[in-house]
This record gives C-alpha cells, structure tokens and sequence, in this order.
C-alpha cells in the first residue's frame, strides 16, 4: 500500500483551507419546468438542496449575471455561475456508526458500504446516515459538502465509495466524476436470459408522477451503461456493469427498461420478479459496487479499490447456482 506525507495535513489545517469554490454551468433543456433550486440539486448531488437555497437567497449564486431566487422557473440554456461557501453546514450531526473502512490518508477515505444503509439525511431519515457517521469518524468533515460524499449508492445497494477528506480533493474528485474519469463496476443478478452482454444507452429523468422514482425519458439527462454476462442460472444472470454515467438509479432503470429487471428490486422489479426458492430470502436488489478507480487528488497515482462482494449476495448465487445445476 502506498505511504502518503501526513505533514500540513491536520484536522486544523483542513479547516483552515480554501473555503471557497467557485462553479460554473448551463442548465440544460432536461431542467426545463423545474424550480432553480431543485435543478441545481440533481446537477450537484455533492450538495444538499437546503445549501443551494442558502447560496441562492444570500446572493452567492446568479443566473446570467443576476440575482435569482429558489423557486425560479428554469427554461434551458441559463448560465449559472456559483461562489460556494464552505463553511460547516451543522445541520447533520455526528453519531458514531460502525465505519467499513478500505482505505484512508489525508485526502480520501474509502467506504465499504453496507446494504441498508442510507449515505445521507432525507426526508424520512433525519439521521442513522453514512454522514452522520463520517461526522463522527472525522469532525473536520464538516467543512467538506455533505462531509466528503461525492458519489451515492442507494440504501440497499452495497459496496465501495471515496470520500473527499478536504475542499480541494472533494473539487477534484467532482471533477474527475463529471468529465467519467472515475470507473465504477458492479455485480447485479439480474432476472432474465440475455444473449450476450451489451450497451444501453437511454436518457433518465425523474419519473412525471411518481416523484420518487426515475425513468427512461426522452427529454431526460444522457445515460449510458455498459453489462457483460459473467454466469447464467437459467432465468437469472450474473451481470458486470460498469457506468459511462452516473445518474440516479441509472442501472435499476436500464436494466429494467431493456426487460432484465435486477433480483429483488422493489421499485423496478416489475411483474418478473415472481416467486423464486433460491430468492426466498433475499430482501434487497442484487445490487454490488464492487470496483472504484481514480486518479488519486493529491498523488494523481491511479487507485483501484475493490470491495468484497457481502455474504448475503455470495448465499445468493450459490443457491442459484445449485439450483441451476440441479436442473440440468
């Protein structure tokens, strides 16, 4: 494992450091008929949308060089311009959750995270969150957007994620995300036969009636995911997937949309789930993010960091191995 110079790195020297950012970015046509605010926070998932109102109402934020307000209407096409403030959000407490740590230096920690886990505070879930326990595991976390969190996984999706540990390794890594320098792998057991492996690309926005959930649409956000087959069990598969993009549910909604629905989806299962002996107790999409790479933010060494697949999807292919084997 590398060895990284702690000098100039302490907790004061984190919050000492650059406390602005500043963004810049057109609101594409996929926000038209949003409020500002609610469009900046799907752009800028590293940011909560309490924070982006903040920044709006005090004036940090402009919209073609003016003033705007939260529930301004977006048309498409508006250039927005940020100087984001760093300072401690203290709205997320610490709690001292158990930590899966892979790997950590000044700069980044790595997380293996557990299925049921929620990453951040919503509505619904004020704490209990891999923030809150980021908050405890480090306080110096506070001064860092949504204490380091660049990217999520949902709740019941297990595996491997970077945290920023500074302002400037959480602008690099937001960076490196947006321009797809960052690969993300995944294990799914998907329900369903395909032929061979295979490229979808279908655009993704938030679904027209069922605010919670998110849909192929023709006038959503470009999203590409790429799946190979590594095992068959008969009517269920083993997928590796690896993402160009990386919008919300993009491979519970693709592989939903092309007819291989992922094993145990709530949301997106549909009618194929069905009854299953080998699923039986399986309470959660087969869901993995097994394998993360990036350029590290202060060494710019290529990083490569696996998570274990859990115990409970290992249960789950063997049973579905043994019962394909069975059947043959």
């Amino acid at each position: 494992m590398e060895q990284y110079n702690q000098n100039g790195c302490s907790d004061s020297d984190r919050l000492m450091s650059a406390k602005f950012h500043t963004h810049a970015i057109e609101l594409p046509a996929s926000a038209r008929g949003l409020r500002l605010d609610q469009a900046l926070a799907a752009l800028w998932p590293q940011y909560s949308r309490a924070r982006i109102q903040r920044w709006i109402r005090a004036g940090e934020l402009t919209v073609g060089g003016a003033t705007a307000r939260p529930r301004d209407a977006v048309f498409g096409g508006e250039q927005v311009q940020l100087k984001a403030d760093f300072a401690p959000d203290r709205g997320v407490q610490p709690q001292a959750l158990p930590l899966a740590i892979l790997y950590e230096d000044p700069a980044i920690i790595v997380i293996n995270k557990p299925a049921g886990l929620t990453v951040h505070p919503g509505a619904g879930q004020p704490d209990g969150t891999l923030q809150n326990a980021l908050l405890a595991h480090d306080p110096a976390l506070a001064q860092v957007p949504r204490a380091g969190i660049v990217h999520r996984l949902d709740k019941d999706t297990s595996g491997v994620l970077v945290i920023a540990r500074t302002p400037q390794a959480h602008t690099a890594l937001v960076a490196a995300l947006q321009q797809r320098q960052v690969g993300r792998e995944y294990l799914a057991v998907c329900v369903g036969a395909p032929t061979a492996g295979g490229r979808i690309e279908a655009p993704i926005g938030r679904h027209r009636t069922a605010r919670t959930r998110m849909a192929v649409r023709g006038d959503g956000r470009r999203a590409v995911t790429h799946y190979r087959v590594q095992e068959r069990f008969g009517a269920h598969t083993l997928l590796k997937i690896e993402l160009e993009t990386g919008r919300t549910h993009q491979i519970r909604v693709h592989l939903a949309h092309v007819g291989l629905p992922i094993a145990g989806d709530p949301v997106y299962g549909g009618r194929r789930q069905g009854g299953n002996a080998a699923r039986a107790d399986f309470a959660r999409q087969a869901l993995h993010a097994r394998r993360l790479t990036l350029i590290h933010p202060t060494t710019h060494r290529r990083r490569v960091f696996v998570a274990p697949v859990p115990a409970d999807l290992r249960r789950l292919i063997a049973k579905l191995r043994a019962a394909h084997r069975s059947a043959a």
